[in-house]
């Protein structure tokens, strides 16, 4: 894989986690005021999921996504 395409997976990457990032904190906050709507719960618990799998994905290809211990680091530091 080129620079320029493992540049362009990252990108694509991270724009994904954002994403899924997103819509976590939209359906946080209507939990918030609609806490019995099982539905929705599912679904924030599908995409935390989700988001858990991409955060993975992307820390074991390109080093973490967050210091000050949120992510673990391979040798050497990263």
């Amino acid at each position: 894989m080129g620079h320029q395409d493992e540049a362009r997976l990252r990108d694509r990457m991270l724009e994904e986690i954002q994403a899924v990032g997103f819509a976590l904190v939209e359906l946080s906050l209507y939990l918030d005021t609609h806490p019995h709507d099982q539905q929705a719960l599912g679904e924030y618990n599908n995409l935390s999921q989700h988001y858990q799998m991409l955060q993975y994905e992307y820390e074991k290809k390109f080093g973490p996504l967050q210091n000050f211990g949120h992510s673990m680091s391979a040798y050497p530091w990263q």
